[in-house]
């Protein structure tokens, strides 16, 4: 028997995303849901943003799609179901998705339908009413690799860089073989050239004092360090080690190859939970709170034994005011304008950001500069994006062909055993 799904309002306004969440079954989605999304999508609350989101999977269905070819479904994706409008329901006492439901089921007598619903009292009219209906449990979110590319192809076991690249690789992404990874590189003739990527793994080298504990963090320490990129955007959930690479990376070349002037921090303030007021002091110790990834890592990267340089001429010199005097922390709200020159600028939580945003900030680099955006777009806090509008996504779909700029997505967690399953599980 043909299985499909009707869909409640709150089933969307819980997860956008579960349109795609019912493999092959069909989904149905009743006039009045559309109604129902566009009533919640006024305000700044997780209802309003999931609803605009919810709202904007529908409208990238319905783009060049002539309404006469609405009654044959619209394609959900590959191995997925196809998508219905519910137009047509009888009027009476039922609720009209439960109207809609029951107006489906009789005109379809070969399908088994469930009505989806968070709704636990619309659930009890339904099944008082004969038909099936469930909850909705899905917690799955849409991350990085959901929407965005990794920066990296896996080649066939026993091959190497003389492979044929994917057709789709552009500058500046990795092939990975069996043992070695090799950088696509613009070649003189323009072409991509696979440059093999340096280990800096353990018993390889190291970047102020530190290694790569896996192969990826290898792949975005190479990006780091390469004077020719010049925007590099590492994505991936917490514990991936996003924070630490890049200050090592900039570290090494402040404080040792002198290639910057210094390391400039900023990110976007959002916060999670309720306002604490108005902060006092300097705009760098306003910005202080916000920035407690930055001192975390910095004990790290600071502690003789793990960083510091690891033993060589700045070994023994940098301590934390050291590291300090070299790292400027500033708000975002006073970049307009500025131009930054010989600068290795750090934008933390870019996924918090608008496109408009983002290209103030982008713009604000003068010769010499380089900026990294570090990001995950599984956990926005800006009530108002979504991962498919967030500026952080803009940005690495528009530098994606451009020779200079790189991007990685980070999956594996190197915080704690516990941090790894979090980020796995919840």
């Amino acid at each position: 028997m043909h299985q499909a799904c009707l869909l409640d309002t709150s089933v969307l306004l819980h997860d956008p995303a579960a349109l795609f969440r019912f493999e092959s079954r069909d989904i149905y989605l009743p006039l009045a849901v559309l109604h129902g999304l566009d009533a919640a999508r006024h305000g700044n609350s997780e209802e309003a943003r999931n609803a605009l989101q919810a709202a904007r999977f529908l409208d990238e269905r319905l783009a060049g799609v002539a309404p006469r070819s609405l009654a044959d479904g619209l394609p959900l994706g590959e191995g997925l179901g196809r998508l219905y409008f519910l137009t047509d329901t009888e009027a009476g006492q039922a609720p009209p998705v439960l109207a809609a439901a029951q107006t489906l089921a009789r005109t379809h007598p070969d399908m088994q339908l469930t009505v989806v619903a968070r709704d636990i009292n619309l659930r009890i009219q339904a099944s008082v009413l004969g038909l099936e209906a469930s909850d909705h449990e899905s917690e799955a979110r849409l991350d990085d690799p959901d929407l965005l590319p990794d920066g990296m192809h896996t080649l066939p076991p026993g091959t190497g860089a003389a492979t044929e690249p994917p057709a789709t690789a552009t500058a500046n992404e990795f092939l990975l073989g069996d043992e070695q990874a090799w950088r696509l590189v613009p070649g003189a003739s323009g072409a991509l050239e696979p440059t093999p990527v340096v280990d800096y793994r353990p018993g390889g080298e190291s970047v102020w004092g530190i290694h790569a504990r896996n192969r990826q963090q290898a792949l975005a320490l190479d990006l780091l360090l390469d004077p020719e990129v010049d925007l590099v955007t590492l994505l991936g959930p917490a514990g991936t080690g996003k924070t630490l690479l890049t200050l090592a990376a900039g570290l090494t070349q402040t404080l040792e190859t002198d290639r910057y002037d210094e390391i400039l921090m900023t990110r976007a303030t959002v916060a999670i939970g309720e306002e604490i007021g108005y902060l006092p002091g300097t705009e760098e110790e306003k910005m202080s709170p916000w920035m407690g990834a930055l001192m975390d890592n910095l004990e790290v990267l600071s502690a003789p034994s793990r960083g510091a340089g690891g033993g060589n001429r700045w070994g023994q010199a940098a301590t934390q005011d050291l590291l300090h005097s070299r790292i400027r922390i500033r708000s975002l709200n006073f970049m307009r304008g500025r131009t930054l020159l010989n600068r290795f600028m750090v934008l933390d939580e870019a996924q918090n950001l608008t496109p408009q945003q983002m290209r103030t900030l982008i713009t604000r680099a003068g010769p010499g500069t380089k900026i990294v955006c570090l990001g995950n777009i599984g956990q926005i806090d800006t009530p108002w994006l979504t991962p498919t509008t967030s500026g952080l996504t803009y940005l690495v779909r528009r530098f994606r062909d451009w020779p200079h700029g790189g991007h990685l997505t980070l999956t594996r967690g190197e915080r704690s055993r516990l941090a790894a399953y979090a980020s796995d599980v919840l």
